[in-house]
């Protein structure tokens, strides 16, 4: 006759001898679920306050234009000033990362005047420039008054003033250019990513071939891209723009903004890891604490199970499975009190609140690697008590 099989315990089983082992001491179940919980809430808040802070950082350096790259004509090797291909612009536009991409083109010999009485000598200093329709969009350019050159107005005589050139004009309806009257639609704001623009008058790339002789040679290109891509769009640009010569390309440094934001971007990853893994050890220390007395105290338990029958195998899977139970437990209720402690905080300070998945799902993944790990010794040292041995110490 065969020897008789333990029999295996179903994941049912397990639960319920968990948590009975659980609600058979309650208050110090509670405890110890509080230490754990109190360790993941601190490391979810934090991570999740530091996250919010850094999404409002970047939406500030954002403004400052981290992700704009200039691209304008350089000099031939005759030290002549060279000029970008008719297909520049739509070459650029093609890389993958570039999400947006316009240009303004010089028109040269076209002088303004506030009226056609002032002397041709004074001009006052002002460029004209042609300017795509999606000038605004690109380079975060805002309308003091009136409104932006469109599909209509970017074929007629219409122009738009930057601030300083609408300060030295003044408020005038129209001005004289090239023995010509153009009416004025339109003034724009300071242009923080893009000063060249104040001093600028503009006006549609159609008009100014049609009325000023333009060449229709773009002289400055302004690009957006992946922040993540910029260098590597930078890489490329020259040889895009000009691919016979890209020597005579000019592309601009990313910006000094984007530097400080990767800086910020590591010093927050560091002080997240560091104050993560101090919150995380102090819990399991706790649960690990909690265990040790609970074999200490529950001799008796083990001596009965095991003379009923119960493997070592199955008592070292009855204290591991109490202690994962008792850090889950912890876990969750640590993620949402981490999670309400992010919303409540950034909130008050008027931040995007930001609360990482990879945080929510590494401290549930955490407690439970904590549980295993703290229950496994309690759990060994329980297996190895001899029946006999465990009910007399009871």
């Amino acid at each position: 006759m065969p020897a008789p099989q333990p029999a295996r315990l179903r994941g049912s089983d397990l639960l319920r001898l968990g948590g009975s082992g659980l609600r058979a001491r309650p208050l110090r179940a509670v405890l110890s679920a509080l230490g754990i919980a109190i360790g993941i809430a601190a490391m979810v808040s934090v991570v999740g306050i530091s996250s919010s802070s850094r999404a409002d950082l970047d939406e500030a350096l954002a403004e400052l234009g981290t992700n704009m790259l200039t691209v304008s004509p350089g000099n031939t090797m005759f030290g002549e000033t060279a000029t970008l291909p008719d297909e520049a612009l739509g070459m650029i536009e093609r890389i993958g990362p570039v999400t947006s991409a316009t240009a303004t083109g010089k028109v040269d010999g076209a002088r303004i005047y506030r009226t056609d009485q002032i002397p041709a000598g004074q001009s006052g200093g002002l460029s004209l420039l042609a300017a795509q329709l999606d000038l605004l969009a690109t380079v975060n350019a805002e309308l003091a008054r009136g409104a932006w050159l469109n599909a209509a107005t970017a074929r007629y005589p219409a122009v738009v003033l930057g601030a300083a050139a609408a300060q030295r004009l003044g408020d005038v309806p129209s001005v004289y250019i090239g023995g010509r009257w153009y009416s004025v639609v339109g003034v724009l704001q300071q242009v923080a990513l893009a000063p060249e623009l104040d001093n600028a008058v503009l006006i549609g790339w159609d008009a100014a071939k049609q009325y000023l002789a333009f060449d229709g040679h773009a002289t400055t290109v302004y690009t957006r891209s992946i922040e993540s891509q910029v260098e590597a769009v930078r890489a490329v640009l020259a040889p895009t723009a000009n691919l016979e010569s890209p020597d005579e390309v000019q592309v601009s440094n990313p910006s000094d903004a984007l530097l400080a934001q990767r800086a910020a971007s590591q010093a927050f990853n560091a002080l997240l890891l560091g104050l993560g893994a101090v919150a995380l050890l102090v819990g399991g220390i706790g649960v690990a604490n909690t265990m040790v007395i609970s074999v200490l105290e529950r001799r008796a338990e083990i001596g009965l199970r095991r003379s009923l029958g119960a493997t070592r195998g199955q008592i070292r899977t009855q204290f591991v499975s109490e202690s994962l139970l008792l850090s889950l437990l912890g876990g969750v209720g640590g993620v949402l009190a981490g999670a309400a402690v992010t919303l409540a905080y950034a909130t008050s300070q008027q931040w995007p609140t930001v609360v990482p998945l990879w945080a929510v799902g590494g401290g549930l993944a955490a407690t439970l690697v904590i549980g295993a790990v703290a229950g496994l010794y309690p759990a060994i040292r329980a297996a190895r008590l001899a029946p006999t041995e465990a009910l007399a110490a009871a």
